[in-house]
């Protein structure tokens, strides 16, 4: 039997931080970890401070050491998958797909097949970036689940290493089109910081305290009786960025329950959101490159039975 490896955090509490339960410290520190996670982890005793172990709900003191022990996840075996791909561009290092809604970007707990990546590990062979590990071959950016739209897929970590510094450095152009609540009268911006929710950690929001810079800027494309057709523009890529700016001003996106109402007024499969344009320099010739996918047909057919 295999012995299990742990990756090591260590934490100081400063005085700031001081008198604050022990999951919630460790889930401000880990904002990839959910607090049931964090929890588990304690009561498996994964966490001491200055070298005892502790419960949940003990209580920080500046000056603690925090230390937690992360198991090494232990690597899926990704199959390639005969999954049809809508290919908008493709060369020697870059490929452009238009992804399609309820599709998984990469395999994840609960998603270990019928995603883009088993589909490019198919239509690629062995041609994908391996910067990312195995679980995320050629990946440098993914749009959610339930989100359509154009992404690149890197075959090459000559191409990864490019676009992620665009990617880093903002200059990539992303174009989204989405259905909100209620009727905008004016374009707009939202300079708010995201991190995660301090109470569901599934969920993102702003969060000024912990979030990183994000900065959504919002045109109104048609309005609506109830509802408005916007295009939004990115600076930054933050998880969820649209959803939760959109819905931080009172306009959440139409059926997205997370973020807005609990019930949608349309039979939809998730928010309306689509990523229709994608420009970037391409990482071997230096010449600029934008693309652009039509809206898919659900959104389509919502927007012809919307009144004006």
């Amino acid at each position: 039997m295999e012995e299990t490896q742990f990756q090591e955090l260590r934490f100081t509490v400063s005085p700031e931080q001081s008198g604050v339960r022990m999951d919630r410290f460790l889930a401000e520190q880990c904002q990839d970890l959910t607090r049931s996670h964090i929890q588990k982890l304690i009561k498996d005793g994964c966490v001491t401070v200055n070298g005892k172990a502790v419960k949940v709900s003990t209580q920080t003191a500046a000056g603690d050491v925090v230390c937690l022990q992360l198991p090494e996840v232990q690597e899926l075996e990704i199959l390639p998958e005969n999954i049809p791909l809508d290919i908008v561009y493709e060369d020697q290092d870059v490929i452009l797909v238009n992804k399609p809604k309820g599709m998984v970007v990469h395999p994840a707990a609960g998603h270990t097949s019928g995603t883009l990546v088993n589909a490019l590990l198919y239509h690629c062979r062995d041609d994908l970036s391996g910067i990312n590990g195995v679980l995320r071959p050629g990946i440098v950016h993914r749009i959610d689940m339930d989100t359509t739209g154009i992404l690149i897929v890197c075959k090459n970590d000559l191409a990864h290493n490019h676009i992620a510094a665009q990617l880093k450095e903002h200059s990539i152009v992303r174009r989204y089109y989405a259905l909100v609540h209620g009727v905008i009268r004016e374009d707009g911006v939202v300079d708010a910081p995201i991190g995660r929710h301090p109470i569901d950690r599934k969920k993102m929001a702003i969060n000024h305290k912990n979030g990183k810079p994000a900065v959504t800027h919002y045109h109104v494309v048609k309005q609506y009786r109830n509802y408005t057709w916007i295009e939004c523009r990115l600076e930054t890529g933050r998880t969820h960025q649209i959803r939760v700016h959109m819905s931080s001003i009172g306009h959440p996106l139409v059926g997205d329950t997370v973020y807005g109402p609990a019930k949608c007024p349309f039979a939809l499969q998730g928010q309306t959101l689509h990523a229709y344009v994608l420009g970037f320099v391409h990482p071997r010739t230096g010449e600029y490159m934008e693309f652009q996918v039509p809206l898919p047909a659900y959104f389509e057919a919502l927007l012809q039975k919307l009144p004006v």
